[in-house]
C-alpha cells in the first residue's frame, strides 16, 4: 500500500512517537465520534505539533486511520488474490481490530472515512472486474460492481459477525462463493438487463 503523504517533519520525532500516535488513533477511532488532531496529541501524550507535522490535515488524518483499519495489502487490485483467499485475509484484519471498526463503521468519521476512499475503490473494483460487466449497460456495471465489493467490504463483515455470528474464515468462504456465483451468471447474461 503506498505512504499517505503527510507534512513535512522537519526534525524527527522521538523514537516510538508514530506508534504512540497510530495507538492513539486506534483508541479514539473505538470510542466512536470525531476526532482532530488536538485530541490526537492529547491522547498520545506529544505536542500538537508533532501531530500536524505527520498529518498536514484532517484528510490525511483519516487517511493514515483507513490505513491502520485495512488489511494490510490495501485496496484489493488482484481478482485472482482476491477469490484466492484475500477476502479471509481482510475479514480475518477486520476481526483482529473489531473494536474499532465495529465503531469506526457506525461514526460520521468512518463514514468520511470510507468517502475519501471512494474514487479509489471504484477504480480497484472496476479494473478487476470491468471485463465481467464490460457487456451491461453502464448503470447494471455499475449495480453489478457495487454488490461485488459490498460483499467483501467492512460493512459485509460487520452484519455477517453481528446478525450471523459468523467468524472471519466463514465470512471469507461465503463472500467468496457469492462473488464466483455473480462472475458465472455475468459470464452467461451476456448483455441482458440485471433484472431479466
Amino acid at each position: 500500500m503506498p505512504k499517505i503523504p503527510v507534512a513535512d517533519t522537519g526534525t524527527e520525532p522521538p523514537a516510538g512517537t508514530d506508534e504512540r500516535i497510530d495507538k492513539a488513533l486506534m483508541r479514539l477511532c473505538a470510542r466512536g465520534g470525531t476526532y482532530n488532531h488536538d485530541m490526537v496529541a492529547e491522547e498520545a501524550g506529544v505536542s500538537r505539533r508533532t501531530v500536524y507535522r505527520r498529518f498536514a490535515d484532517q484528510k490525511a488524518l483519516r487517511a493514515h486511520v483507513w490505513q491502520l483499519l485495512s488489511p494490510p495489502a490495501g485496496m484489493p487490485d488482484d481478482r485472482e488474490r482476491l477469490l484466492g483467499g484475500g477476502l479471509y485475509e481482510t475479514f480475518r484484519n477486520f476481526e483482529a481490530k473489531a473494536e474499532e471498526m465495529t465503531v469506526g463503521m457506525a461514526s460520521p468519521e468512518g463514514r468520511a472515512m470510507r468517502n475519501d476512499r471512494k474514487q479509489e475503490r471504484e477504480r480497484s473494483y472496476r479494473a478487476m472486474f470491468g471485463e465481467s460487466v464490460a457487456a451491461l449497460d453502464a448503470a447494471d456495471a455499475t449495480a453489478a460492481l457495487a454488490v461485488i465489493q459490498l460483499l467483501g467490504s467492512g460493512l459485509a463483515w460487520r452484519e455477517m459477525r453481528d446478525q450471523w455470528d459468523l467468524d472471519a474464515d466463514a465470512m471469507g468462504r461465503a463472500a467468496t462463493w457469492a462473488i464466483k456465483a455473480l462472475m458465472a451468471d455475468l459470464e452467461q447474461r451476456g448483455s441482458r438487463p440485471l433484472d431479466a
